[in-house]
């Protein structure tokens, strides 16, 4: 039977993700593709940025009116 890798968090995916992203750019000329490819690696950024904010957020509710 296939054992199950543990659940990774968002973050984990996103830092992931990030770091193939950065290591395929390392090896890209100038071009088109370098742009999309930093484009996604700064799409990335905003993601995790914005996932930071809101579990922020959640940690530290508004006090009540």
């Amino acid at each position: 039977m296939r054992r199950r890798s543990e659940p990774h968090t968002f973050e984990q995916r996103l830092k992931v993700q990030k770091e193939r992203l950065e290591h395929e750019l390392s090896g890209l000329p100038n071009g088109r593709q370098r742009e999309i490819v930093l484009a996604r690696i700064d799409q990335l950024q905003t993601a995790a940025e914005m996932y930071g904010f809101l579990t922020t957020l959640r940690e530290d509710p508004a006090p009540p009116r």
